[in-house]
């Protein structure tokens, strides 16, 4: 194993994080990648409070753990989104305010911009020794989701102003990341502004390929739309700033669903596709851990949990094993290089 064993806690976030810190570690974790919601991440705290990212880092370290990262995932959503009654269940009271769409939108990519700073102050305070950079994972939303399918007829231009209005709303959130020195890190997947290759590179071609804007890589959200998820790390081995690890299954349903879900609940027996915990579903880990040694990742592995048929400390203890088990280190040497004379 050459990487940490990370969980990502954004689904255990009914757990407060003093209570939650030690079953990562039971469950046989290394570490944890912190959700901005509960208690796990306050980014206002972390900015006004003297000794809030002390204690953090207090807590985890109590329990022989370390982070990497901290997601921003449920604010980074409102800031392109098409706003509705949904986001008021995802947001804070003060980023949702009176409901506004424009007002959620800015609110949402002004706190997006205090995260980038809040994470910077964190990782200041890292007690350990780290050369990994400071990684905030999340989502960006999109103004064109709902044309994903070309009916109406969709133009290119119409699709292109959705573009810009990204590029228009996160370059600046992006020069707040560049000030801090802190990575921002897109979860390719269906609703935000990239989704698959195709998009990730539009995404990446409106905001001038911004040294701070790369990828947060989760296969799951891939490997169900058809996409080539190995082919996805090889496209971008400069942009892969962090790793989610996921697992799904696609091809189990009754044929009455389709790819877009049929307006069906997760589990729902009809389905063609759902999350599996690690292990259980049908993506090929071992490929994608040899593409992330082809391109010198050397992150965290973070454990993204979600399974609707199973419960989740067994699945999360399972999980934990199962990336340490898949995961392996590069070689040092060419595997035919003992046959020169001069290596004998």
């Amino acid at each position: 194993m050459s990487r940490k064993v990370t969980l990502f806690t954004g689904q255990w976030a009914d757990l407060p994080l003093v209570e939650l810190l030690p079953l990562v570690k039971e469950m046989g974790y290394e570490g944890v990648e912190l959700a901005c919601w509960g208690d796990h991440f306050e980014v206002d705290r972390a900015l006004n409070e003297d000794s809030y990212v002390a204690d953090i880092w207090s807590k985890i370290q109590a329990n022989g753990l370390t982070c990497y990262a901290i997601s921003s995932h449920l604010v980074g959503q409102a800031i392109c989104d098409n706003i509705d009654e949904r986001h008021q269940a995802i947001l804070s009271p003060e980023i949702w305010g009176d409901g506004d769409p424009e007002g959620v939108r800015r609110r949402a990519a002004e706190e997006m911009k205090n995260t980038a700073r809040a994470a910077r102050k964190f990782f200041d305070a890292r007690p350990d020794e780290s050369v990994l950079p400071a990684v905030v994972n999340g989502f960006t939303g999109s103004s064109i989701w709902h044309a994903l399918y070309a009916f109406p007829p969709t133009s290119q231009e119409y699709l292109e102003k959705g573009y810009q209005d990204f590029a228009d709303r996160w370059t600046p959130i992006l020069d707040v990341f560049e000030e801090v020195d802190v990575n921002f890190a897109l979860e390719v997947h269906p609703t935000e502004i990239a989704f698959d290759i195709a998009s990730a590179e539009r995404a990446l071609a409106a905001v001038n390929n911004h040294k701070r804007f790369g990828f947060n890589y989760d296969p799951s959200h891939l490997g169900y739309q058809g996409v080539d998820y190995v082919k996805f790390i090889r496209n971008f081995p400069d942009r892969i700033y962090h790793v989610h690890m996921k697992d799904a299954w696609w091809g189990h349903g009754d044929g009455s669903v389709g790819v877009f879900g049929g307006h069906t609940d997760f589990t729902d027996p009809r389905r063609q596709w759902d999350f599996r915990s690690l292990g259980h579903g049908d993506i090929q880990f071992e490929d994608i851990i040899v593409a992330l040694n082809d391109i010198g990742y050397a992150g965290p592995l973070s454990v993204e949990w979600e399974d609707g048929r199973m419960d989740r400390v067994h699945g999360g203890t399972e999980a934990a094993a199962f990336v340490k088990k898949v995961d392996f280190k590069p070689n040092a040497m060419a595997f035919d290089a003992a046959f020169d004379n001069d290596n004998q």
